[in-house]
């Protein structure tokens, strides 16, 4: 009803306002209808017929239809709320009205009633009911199908390392959807059916599930190094066939890896297996390396090894090999490590041999020879008078470089060899290049070779330290 104002209030209104309204609604558009066919007038019979005809099939219009409709749902909207009051509770202004309940029939027992205080705005109910839009819309998506990954155990990688074979692709697949919108929003998504266009690649992996190969840090074709001396086998047994010993800090190429207890390497081109207990890499032990490399040097030291080849020594070599000399008193040969490393590579003549030679000339420089005249290998004295007729330099390093000089054209190299300054070597003096081949030549004391190579491999043992 409208309040005093002209308006209705929709707050305070009755269930029976509301059904007052609704069929003044109805009148309304009957009353509408009614004019509109009274204006309608006919000439003759025959088009008096064809309006009626006309009216009557108006009354199946889509305009009557919807009104129908329309009327129909307000009226199912009007029961849902009456059904809702009845069931749960009654509003009412009079607080005690009585309603008929069957149980008063049945020992005349009296009924609680719960007054509903809060009204329900029926208005305000059948106003967002009539208001609703649903829309349904079809659509169709490309979706991705996720790539499946397949794992493979390998023994032949460190246990817990994965390498990927394989790079994995999704596949592809068109999806049919319905969607429901209330207003807008998306309230229900049906799926109708899956294309599938694209198929996925699988992505494949290794796994590795080796501990041995895990500790050591290694792979297939590295480089392993032996901790202790062993010996290479024909088969993954210990009682299998020799084939090498393998000394210690030497290196192998891991090539398979039956079990975790043997391995398959090689060897100085031979193939067999050790046990892998003896085995290290340089991931897992740093100073492997530098004790490989130390160890193949010192392993070719002999008495029959060629002199006129350098050394292979580093200058840190040398410098380690020189520095703390227990019998270097005046620091002559640490103070000159140096140069005996720079000659070992400009003349191409063992520097460690060089060196040996003065020590053992000069009685490790301690000689009047060695002091006086800066002369370490006692050069160009003979027996009769060999202070006198020895060579006097004005540095040790001056008279290094000279006895190398005579020894690479004299004494070390086959004739005709090119050496330094684009000259070529005499060999006057040659006889092999072996200290035992100088020493024909070079000293009167048949054992002089003995001696000088003794000091060489002393000064090669420091390396190890």
């Amino acid at each position: 009803m409208p309040n005093k104002n002209g308006y209705f209030d929709t707050d305070n209104r009755q269930l029976t306002d509301v059904f007052r309204e609704l069929q003044q609604t109805r009148l309304q558009y009957e009353n509408q209808n009614a004019k509109k066919a009274s204006k309608i007038t006919s000439s003759n019979s025959s088009t008096y017929n064809k309006k009626n005809v006309k009216k009557a099939s108006n009354s199946n219009s889509p305009h009557s239809k919807t009104l129908r409709i329309t009327l129909i749902f307000i009226l199912l909207l009007i029961a849902v709320v009456m059904a809702l009051l009845g069931s749960n509770s009654i509003s009412a202004k009079d607080p005690s009205i009585e309603l008929y309940s069957p149980l008063s029939e049945i020992g005349k027992s009296s009924v609680s009633i719960e007054i509903n205080r809060h009204r329900l705005n029926a208005h305000n109910i059948i106003i967002s009911n009539a208001a609703l839009e649903t829309v349904k819309q079809q659509v169709v998506e490309e979706k991705d199908i996720p790539f499946e990954t397949l794992y493979t155990e390998r023994n032949l990688l460190p246990k817990g390392e994965e390498v990927v074979l394989q790079t994995g692709t999704n596949g592809k697949k068109n999806v049919t959807y319905v969607r429901s919108y209330d207003n807008g929003e998306l309230t229900e998504e049906t799926i109708l059916q899956e294309e599938k266009t694209q198929d996925f690649i699988p992505q494949i992996v290794d796994v590795g599930t080796s501990e041995f190969l895990a500790k050591i840090k290694a792979h297939l074709k590295d480089t392993l190094y032996l901790t202790k001396d062993s010996i290479l086998r024909e088969e993954t047994s210990d009682t299998s066939k020799e084939l090498a010993e393998i000394k210690t800090y030497y290196d192998v190429t891991l090539l398979d890896l039956p079990s975790e207890d043997w391995c398959k390497v090689s060897y100085d081109g031979i193939e067999g297996y050790l046990s892998t207990k003896n085995l290290t890499s340089a991931a897992a032990t740093p100073s492997m390396p530098e004790k490989n490399r130390i160890t193949k040097i010192i392993v070719k030291l002999d008495k029959d090894m060629p002199l006129n080849q350098s050394s292979g020594l580093t200058l840190a070599d040398y410098k380690k090999i020189f520095t703390g000399l227990p019998n270097d008193k005046n620091k002559i040969f640490e103070n000159n490590y140096e140069t005996f490393y720079n000659i070992d590579k400009k003349y191409k003549i063992n520097g460690i041999f060089l060196a040996a030679l003065g020590i053992h000339e000069s009685a490790w420089g301690t000689s009047q020879i060695a002091n006086d005249k800066k002369n370490l290998f006692g050069y160009g004295s003979y027996d009769a008078t060999p202070y006198e007729s020895s060579y006097e330099f004005t540095n040790y390093k001056d008279g290094i470089e000279l006895v190398a000089k005579v020894m690479v054209k004299y004494y070390i190299n086959p004739v005709g060899t090119k050496i330094y300054d684009n000259e070529k070597a005499l060999a006057t003096y040659y006889n092999g290049p072996t200290i035992a081949n100088v020493n024909i030549r070079y000293a009167s004391d048949e054992n002089w070779h003995e001696k000088v190579y003794n000091y060489m491999e002393m000064l090669y043992k420091r390396l190890e330290k």
